[in-house]
């Protein structure tokens, strides 16, 4: 069973602490500092930021790699890839807005001004060019930045999932006929969660400090094996997403999809040379990419769920280093 607050009936929370090859959890929440320990080379780093803090881990060297997690994630979904890109890259892996250790302030959720917390990061950080590539949310602010910063952003990398456009708004409430609900049909997919998170405190009120039951379902759902996710990987995500304004927040990314949808009308074709990485989501990148992308490739990744980074690491990192090269 994943660690969580345990409950008694109409109690309180009770804090527990457990170790998971060192790192340590309390109240159900794992300390990047004890992760970061087992990734040698990278370093736990906190900036101030248009107003909000923001947790980054880095290290390497060579041009910034920025890598941006999904939902329900944090920074820590990379951890397989970090090691080898850290080779040939300055790596640099964001909590951006409403995300893990970083700030979960009450508005900003749309991925244009998410984007612009990243870009002031870097900034801040005295890089002038970067090369970016998010997974599932992280993706679409990936693609944001690209369309708002162009100047920052040299080469842009989308995993299994594009930015919001139309193709958002005319997903079905409904299964089609013999749709499964508990596995992903790449063919049919139903994105159930889009709208269970567009509500306000429901997800709140079901949802604190049992994370773990509501992400086991989701994580079977789009994963092409449960082994690609050890036990300290799901307790890292649990405990990230166990408290209300952590709920929140991660529902915020999903509850500015309208307005991305209609920032994205507005945006140009971008002109860096832009990577589509694709498990299920491989059909979808390459039909809505090159819409707005005038030099883009779209690979499909075999033998993966949705979680390309953890699912197939070895995969994504030799694409992305061959991209980037």
């Amino acid at each position: 069973m994943l660690p969580h607050p345990a409950f008694t009936q109409g109690g309180p929370k009770v804090a527990t602490r457990h170790v998971y090859d060192g790192a340590h959890i309390n109240s159900g929440k794992i300390a990047d500092e004890a992760l970061v320990k087992q990734l040698p080379g990278f370093t736990n780093k906190y900036a101030a930021v248009n107003g909000i803090k923001m947790h980054y881990v880095i290290g390497g060297t060579g041009k910034l790699l920025v890598l941006l997690s999904g939902w329900p994630q944090t920074w820590w979904s990379f951890h397989k890839m970090m090691p080898s890109l850290k080779k040939d890259y300055t790596v640099m892996v964001v909590d951006y807005r409403g995300m893990g250790s970083s700030s979960k302030p009450a508005a900003g959720y749309d991925k244009k001004t998410v984007a612009g917390d990243v870009y002031e990061l870097i900034k801040s950080l005295g890089y002038q060019k970067a090369y970016v590539a998010g997974h599932d949310i992280g993706a679409q602010v990936a693609f944001s930045m690209a369309a708002n910063h162009p100047d920052m952003v040299e080469k842009l990398v989308m995993i299994d999932v594009p930015h919001p456009d139309e193709t958002f708004t005319a997903m079905p409430m409904l299964p089609a006929m013999g749709t499964p609900t508990d596995t992903l049909d790449p063919a049919r997919p139903y994105v159930w969660w889009f709208a269970f998170n567009q509500l306000n405190g429901l997800p709140e009120d079901l949802l604190e400090g049992r994370a773990a039951i509501f992400q086991k379902a989701i994580f079977h759902y789009l994963l092409k094996d449960d082994a690609a996710m050890s036990e300290l990987d799901r307790a890292v995500y649990a405990g990230a997403y166990n408290s209300r304004e952590a709920i929140r927040a991660g529902n915020a990314w999903y509850q500015t999809f309208t307005k991305d949808v209609e920032d994205y009308k507005k945006y140009a074709v971008l002109k860096m040379p832009v990577l589509g990485l694709g498990g299920p989501g491989y059909d979808w990148l390459r039909f809505v990419l090159p819409n707005k992308a005038s030099d883009v490739k779209v690979i499909k990744v075999n033998n993966s769920g949705h979680f390309v980074p953890e699912e197939q690491p070895e995969v994504a990192v030799e694409e992305i280093r061959h991209f980037l090269n």
